[in-house]
């Protein structure tokens, strides 16, 4: 260990020779430091944090993290209380990694997520996720080694940086002068094992600490490379429709009681294949100028590097059925069944019945390969504190945040030659019976042009500059002992390109394909179509590098967005005989300028401009009931701004004629709200704890539909979209939140927490789902939602075992069709047994129960995916010295 970390120990002495000089005058009083040993002792610091809080909150500590299988902060949070997670940013589908965080069953988009008090910018290496613009931070570009402690403030208040409408998570990183000893060395290394992907990686992080004999000056860096192979199969219907006289009139003809029954347009055999490095590292220097100044400078760089691949085998009814859209000679199904008003089984013959089936693709193989993909995030951050005299002190923040996400297509569309298929559907209890003769040959159709091809270049660009001033001052007044006010301005940039790709037209040529022809993995899913043929990703990247290019802009596309917020606030604490708590007001400002694009050949925006000043008041009041029990009561207005692409993207589906639209006019989210809770610490490191909140939103997004015209890359010419736009509305949340936790003694302890939260759209925003179709859900509202945790330690081992469970949400429109993720719940586990003081093994283990991630359009009759992410394992040493 000492040898392999002797870069890291050379590079912070370097640094500490540059940066002594700035201490020597520095006050030579060192800090009390607080050390946290063992899973019950990190439980109970995070136990008494939350008894002594102000507001309502919950914390995590870096020990909770260590005794988990945690690879992010996400993974951290979905043990508490409220929060909700999500393995993907959208209707993606999830990848086997909690990547966002939501609290009291709302959007993601309503919970601001902030490191060490300040906010910050990342990207998303998933298309529809970079082109969507979200707010919501991408959890999985920050290892849970960056953890010192995280806090989620439940209730608002004054000082609080506005954006959390439904609350805000604080990732707090450990500094330097927190730690004990004078040097510090910390590493890990572990295998990761993916199941589904059977192949292991090599997982590695770093840290190294250096202060003073003075404890004034500290230096702290770390770095962590952490690769990850992902292999996901399933099955996806992107397309259900009903049928009608153009889309199979013989069959309607012979058999008239088919007619507007829904059907499964396209059902695919899907294969997502990744390669992941999260790779980076952060830098942290403290300085105690004296006992009245001091000041720290941290600077954060990660990236994830995301190359993947994406197969879909899609068996197409509507193709024989319409023999290509011909309106003639269309196929008659050898055999059908109709339950209620769907079609659950198509037989089609396995020779051609009509004159020619040559023009006819029954099925298509879809292939996306996104190489060079990438998210990052960094910062440059400088604290700093003041002490005026000892009743009147002031803290600082100032710094840049920048984060970027990357997404190059290429698309190969081969639509293959007329065989026998079928298809059965199972609802949402099974993926459906999918046959098709000869799946595993490559065997193009001929009477019409077999290939489509697209590829699209997209960046995303976040940027903010920001600055604030806090000041303290304790007054001489028992019932307002403490008064604090302060200022924040800041300003963020958002912009989106879209390249649009030109495939050559040597490009479409058979004998032109890519040349990796293979087949799938043998899928863990049953009825789905197993082996089909596909091409390797590196023959699809060769394929595009030779004949793509990427000359023109999708001006129709693109956007920026300038944002300026100003606010200021004055927050005052109080003690009132047995309740204590605090008061404020934080008034902010905020100035938007959209540059929507427009389908034209140049760049000529539609500018839209608006300006929004808000009162944000807030009240949190707590008393002692008794000597261990504590009651609580917030009420506060906050307010969260829309995803920039609510305000600005346009993104568009060539195959299903459909798509989604921003809309510059949106109003910032306004929510009222109320919160109350009890706890009880009946005993040391042990609490059972009740609150309920309620929430009303006034200016809630979500999205109605329209049909506008846009021209069609696939088609090459204008086609009417069914198209999803973004529309304020109202809607409430309202829920409870029970949570217990008990040191059970002899190195036993449990927790189990439960969160119901009932969420609904209150308005009729034309043309909304809820308007039209009664559906009157809310994104990433989960009923219930539960965790379960047992424990145990002692001075050599330690095993914690959690299940984690929600049951199904609404997790956004996808082709513009609401999607639904149905229950689901994971099983992980953590041992670790200690070989010596300063050495660890460990084994943690994810998704043991191998969950099956299942989604649905509005009602389960109609599925929409079914996957399988795997297990995972991970082995590896700790050390310490």
């Amino acid at each position: 260990m000492k040898r392999n970390l002797t870069p890291i120990a050379t590079a912070v002495a370097i640094l500490i020779s540059s940066t002594a000089a700035m201490a020597q005058d520095a006050s030579k009083t060192p800090d009390a430091v607080v050390t946290v040993t063992g899973v019950r002792a990190a439980l109970a610091q995070s136990i008494n944090q939350k008894r002594n809080a102000d507001s309502l909150v919950e914390v995590i500590t870096a020990e909770d993290v260590g005794k988990m299988p945690d690879k992010s902060v996400a993974d951290s949070l979905q043990r508490v209380p409220g929060v909700s997670v999500a393995t993907a940013g959208g209707s993606e589908g999830g990848f086997g990694e909690n990547d966002r965080v939501s609290l009291k069953g709302t959007p993601s988009n309503l919970t601001l997520t902030t490191l060490n008090g300040h906010t910050v910018s990342s990207g998303d290496w998933y298309i529809s996720n970079i082109t969507g613009g979200g707010r919501s931070v991408s959890y999985s570009m920050f290892p849970s080694e960056l953890i010192g402690r995280v806090t989620v403030h439940k209730s608002s208040q004054a000082n609080l940086t506005e954006g959390g409408a439904a609350g805000n998570v604080d990732i707090e990183t450990r500094k330097p002068l927190s730690f004990k000893k004078p040097l510090t060395l910390m590493g890990s290394i572990e295998g990761a094992y993916g199941d589904a992907a059977k192949k292991t990686d090599l997982q590695v992080s770093a840290l190294a600490n250096w202060k003073n004999q003075e404890n004034n000056l500290g230096v702290l860096v770390q770095v962590f490379d952490e690769k990850r192979t992902l292999r996901r199969m399933g099955q996806e219907f992107l397309w259900w429709d009903k049928l009608t006289k153009g889309f199979a009139p013989d069959w309607i003809a012979k058999n008239p009681e088919v007619e507007n029954k829904y059907l499964s347009m396209l059902t695919g055999s899907s294969l997502f294949q990744q390669k992941r490095e999260r790779k980076g590292g952060m830098v942290d220097v403290e300085v105690k100028v004296n006992s009245d100044f001091s000041f720290d400078v941290s600077g954060l760089y990660t990236r994830l590097d995301a190359d993947n691949v994406n197969a879909n085998f899609m068996l197409a009814p509507y193709q024989p059925l319409s023999n290509n859209w011909s309106g003639v000679g269309g196929v008659v199904p050898s055999a059908y069944t109709i339950t209620g008003n769907q079609i659950t089984s198509i037989t089609f013959p396995k020779t051609c019945p009509v004159a020619s089936c040559a023009n006819m693709g029954p099925s298509v193989q879809d292939i996306i390969a996104r190489p060079g993909s990438y998210s990052d995030s960094k910062f440059v951050n400088v604290d700093w504190k003041y002490r005026v005299n000892d009743d009147l002190k002031f803290t600082g923040q100032i710094g840049t945040t920048r984060g970027t996400g990357y997404a190059r297509d290429y698309g190969y569309e081969a639509w293959l030659a007329y065989s026998g298929t079928s298809l059965t559907m199972h609802g949402l209890d099974a993926p459906a019976t999918v046959t098709v003769d000869n799946a595993g040959t490559f065997n193009p159709r001929t009477g019409a042009d077999f290939f489509g091809g697209w590829a699209s270049d997209t960046t995303a660009k976040d940027k903010e500059t920001y600055g604030q001033v806090d000041g303290t001052y304790k007054t001489p007044w028992d019932m307002v002992p403490t008064i604090r006010m302060g200022l924040r301005t800041a300003k963020h940039d958002r912009q989106l390109t879209w390249l649009a790709g030109t495939v050559a037209p040597a490009g479409s040529q058979l004998a032109n394909r890519p040349t990796g022809l293979t087949t799938y993995p043998t899928s863990p899913l049953d009825n789905v179509l197993q082996n089909p043929w596909t091409f390797t990703a590196d023959s699809m990247k060769e394929w595009g590098d030779k004949y793509v290019t990427f000359d023109s802009h999708s001006y129709q596309n693109e956007f920026t967005i300038a944002e300026k917020a100003h606010a200021a606030y004055a927050m005052a604490d109080l003690n009132v005989g047995a309740i204590t708590g605090n008061f404020g007001v934080r008034f902010v400002k905020t100035e938007i300028n959209v540059a929507n694009g427009s389908p034209n050949t140049v760049w000529n925006p539609v500018y839209t401009s608006k300006t929004y000043n808000d009162f944000l008041p807030s009240l949190n009041l707590r008393t002692d009931l008794a000597n261990n029990v504590v009651l609580r009561g917030a009420a506060s207005r906050t307010l969260a701004r829309p995803d920039f692409g609510a305000l600005g993207s346009l993104s568009l589906n060539d195959l299903t004629f459909s798509g989604t639209g921003g809309n510059p006019n949106l109003k910032p989210i306004y929510s009222n709200n109320v919160d109350a809770g009890i706890e009880w610490y009946f005993m040391p490191k042990s609490l059972i704890a009740m609150s309920v909140y309620d929430m009303h939103l006034g200016s809630y997004v979500t999205f109605g539909s329209s049909v506008a015209q846009f021209f069609n890359q696939s088609t090459h010419s204008v086609t009417n979209y069914n198209m999803s736009s973004a529309l304020n509305t109202k809607a409430r949340v309202k829920g409870v939140e029970l949570q217990y936790s008990q040191d059970l003694g002899n190195g036993f302890g449990a927790s189990v927490n439960y969160t119901y939260a009932d969420g609904k759209e209150t308005g009729k925003a034309p043309k909304s789902a809820c308007a039209d179709l009664g559906d009157c859900s809310m994104i990433g509202t989960s009923k219930n939602s539960y965790n379960a945790s047992v424990f145990y330690e002692n001075d050599k081992f330690s095993a914690r075992l959690n299940y984690s469970f929600r049951s199904a949400f609404l997790n956004g429109l996808d082709r513009n069709s609401a999607i639904y993720q149905d229950d689901v719940g994971t099983v992980s586990l953590a041992l670790n047994y200690n070989l010596t003081e300063n050495l660890t093994l460990s084994f943690e283990g994810k998704d043991l129960n191998d969950p099956l991630l299942k989604s649905y359009a509005t009602t389960k009759d109609q599925p929409r995916a079914f996957y399988k992410n795997g297990k995972q394992f991970f082995l590896g040493v700790r050390g310490k010295m």
